[in-house]
């Protein structure tokens, strides 16, 4: 194994050095460089940060939700993620039927008001049980519109269709390995103003060469600290599950970000992470019996070798 982490360390360094200050939709201001891309060789190694550690079965059960073409938390709840949680927790607050504390511009006032940030938490465990236990609340506030599980599987055409993006594009692997249209797209337009949170990672494409296959992802909004190690594993996963089906070894991740930037009150915590010395990746196991990328479970996905520093916590920006 080697050291995979570099390109996202170097991607650290400069938005502290060479970042515009800019302000955001969530009010919280950002350091921003636009334009950026990193490479991790898959063959080489796993790239899921050692300078902190990354809750790897988060990014698996999250990987899963997309996969199943879901968009309601409820299955990521069942397996303890809570990642999504916040974008459906706005939607209950904001609606008629909410009759508890006022939670308006939550994620900023829980920073700043430790009494408002207990009362916040204890609505939110109340959210989430109920989407847990009642089948109505889940369906009409667990969930989050057309995101990604929608777009990759679902995604709806004019006349009323749908269209599984994956399946094609794993059949497309398979039948025409040297097509350039192996693409998915999350991005639609139309129905951007009915998504909790527009996708950020936007369109990602596979290219096949020497029995290898590579998969560049174009993601338009990067949280550098919170967001990106994430995005940087689950897409290197998703490698290693399509090249599993297709019968290909893996080859590059290509991760090209617009507009990258690293939160404010995510300052301290990125130079903490520059002080630490990076250490070898770990490697991936797959279940050898498991052909379909849509029968995969959690306990068909396994990490091996993984010994990360500390994790580092901080806020999430909503």
């Amino acid at each position: 194994m080697a050291i995979l982490e570099q390109p996202y360390l170097d991607l650290i360094s400069d938005i502290l050095n060479k970042g515009h200050l800019k302000g955001d939709r969530t009010g919280t201001g950002t350091h921003s460089l636009f334009g950026y891309q990193m490479r991790f060789d898959l063959s080489k190694g796993f790239p899921l940060l050692t300078t902190k550690k990354v809750a790897f079965g988060l990014i698996k059960s999250e990987l899963l939700w997309f996969l199943r073409g879901d968009t309601n938390i409820r299955f990521l709840l069942q397996h303890k993620n809570h990642i999504w949680d916040e974008w459906a927790f706005k939607r209950w607050v904001e609606s008629s039927e909410y009759t508890g504390p006022d939670m308006s511009d939550f994620g900023q006032r829980a920073l700043h008001d430790p009494a408002f940030k207990e009362s916040y938490l204890s609505e939110k465990k109340v959210f989430c049980q109920r989407v847990l236990n009642e089948d109505g609340f889940a369906q009409k506030y667990g969930e989050l519109g057309d995101v990604y599980g929608a777009q990759w599987r679902h995604w709806k055409t004019r006349d009323g269709q749908t269209i599984d993006q994956i399946q094609n594009v794993i059949d497309g692997i398979k039948q025409t390995p040297n097509s350039r249209r192996l693409i998915v797209t999350a991005w639609n337009p139309e129905d951007v103003p009915q998504s909790a949170l527009p996708p950020c990672h936007n369109l990602f494409q596979f290219y096949v060469v020497d029995g290898k296959l590579s998969c560049q992802l174009y993601q338009r909004s990067a949280d550098v600290f919170l967001g990106v190690p994430f995005n940087i594993a689950s897409y290197a996963l998703l490698v290693h599950l399509i090249a599993h089906e297709t019968n290909l070894e893996v080859g590059e991740f290509v991760h090209t970000l617009g507009d990258a930037h690293i939160y404010n009150n995510h300052i301290e915590q990125v130079q903490e992470q520059l002080t630490r010395q990076p250490k070898n990746a770990p490697s991936i196991w797959l279940n050898p019996a498991k052909k379909s990328i849509f029968d995969f479970g959690m306990e068909d996905i396994k990490l091996q070798g993984y010994d990360p520093a500390p994790a580092i916590k901080a806020p999430v920006a909503v």
